[in-house]
């Protein structure tokens, strides 16, 4: 296994495995990105695919005291996971969870007013749905989007990354109807190591991609079928 050049790099890829799995130049697939970091990746799928692109925001709720490790993650529309273990473990009161949240309940709308603005959310009932990010760790944040997703009732609902630990995917393509990950290193430790060049994306990246994208233009109407 080598690392990904960078996002973009990983996106052509993933974009290629797609591509064969028949999820290109249909009118019924809508590509998502997690801010921020899969949005560039899922730039590069939803230009492959001539798909529309659309960001799912996402925030981790991270474990008081240790940040890093998330405890859950809530999403946009309603998604919430909490991983019971780490709760426990670290010994985190149902407080410091109501506080946590409310901290990124803020953040999250916050950049979904600055990645969205006045759009309505698009119609996803029965569509296929591509949630994209630039990889998986615990896997709090994505299960957070597959949750929000499912409330939409869409036809097919997909996770495309382009690295994860073994169990995680595993965990996560239990709740999806299909799961794509290029990369399942056994020592995965995070998911930056995975790339060469692993910069952090701003929102104003997000906001010049989701723009370029509504730009392109749409895919033509009964291309392709569900594969």
């Amino acid at each position: 296994m080598r690392a990904f050049k960078d996002r973009q790099e990983a996106g052509r890829m993933l974009a290629g495995r797609l591509l064969g799995l028949g999820y290109g130049g249909r009118a019924d697939v809508c590509v998502f990105g997690l801010p921020r970091g899969g949005v560039p990746v899922a730039y590069e799928v939803a230009r492959a695919l001539e798909a529309p692109l659309e960001a799912w925001v996402v925030r981790k709720l991270g474990t008081p005291g240790q940040e890093e490790l998330a405890m859950g993650a809530i999403a946009a529309g309603g998604g919430r996971v909490l991983n019971a273990e780490v709760v426990a473990g670290a010994g985190v009161l149902p407080e410091d969870v109501e506080r946590v949240e409310a901290e990124q309940r803020r953040e999250l709308e916050r950049r979904e007013r600055l990645y969205r603005g006045d759009r309505p959310f698009p119609a996803l009932t029965g569509k296929t749905v591509i949630l994209v990010d630039d990889g998986l760790a615990t896997g709090a944040t994505m299960k957070a989007a597959v949750a929000a997703a499912r409330a939409h009732r869409p036809a097919r609902l997909v996770v495309a990354v382009p690295v994860a630990p073994p169990e995680t995917l595993a965990e996560v393509r239990a709740l999806v109807d299909d799961a794509v990950c290029l990369q399942t290193p056994p020592f995965f430790q995070a998911v930056g190591l995975w790339y060469e060049h692993f910069p952090q994306t701003s929102d104003q990246e997000v906001q010049d991609l989701l723009a370029r994208a509504g730009q392109e233009p749409a895919p033509a109407a009964g291309k392709g079928g569900k594969p």
